[in-house]
């Protein structure tokens, strides 16, 4: 069974030009096309659509997702080529997701000084007394 394009857009959760331009751009070389040019993709292309989509969901660049997609096809004597891109981009992915957590603890962190703030009518019960600097140990 193969799937039209609009079908699997529909599927993946992605609009059609986003297809068309991983097409354009080499990442889908193993799609066929119809006597008429449409292109068909098969059950099997529609896991290798997520596995494209899910790199580039963990911000793998599309230089990087083609190496992928080429080293795939080109079969078990890339397998560990293939391990080694994933778990590096697992690495900088956990330390974006790290970053965002620190940034997210202190936003809240913000958030509850200014709430605590406003409640009091004033930003001075965060002051050292007699000051305008914050306590040191507030945070």
């Amino acid at each position: 069974m193969s799937y039209s394009i609009g079908q699997v857009a529909s599927t993946l959760g992605v609009s059609i030009d986003t297809l068309r331009y991983y097409d354009k751009s080499g990442l889908l070389p193993f799609v066929k096309r119809s006597a008429n040019g449409r292109r068909q993709f098969t059950e099997n292309y529609v896991h290798l659509m997520r596995t494209i989509i899910c790199l580039k969901n963990a911000g793998v660049s599309v230089n990087d997702i083609g190496k992928f997609i080429h080293l795939r096809l080109m079969g078990d004597s890339t397998l560990n080529q293939r391990y080694h891109l994933l778990e590096d981009h697992e690495e900088d992915l956990q330390r974006q997701i790290n970053d965002l957590q620190e940034t997210l603890s202190y936003l809240k962190f913000k958030k509850w000084y200014y709430e605590t703030a406003v409640d009091a009518g004033t930003e001075s019960l965060h002051f050292v007394p007699d000051s305008n600097e914050v306590k040191p140990d507030l945070d």
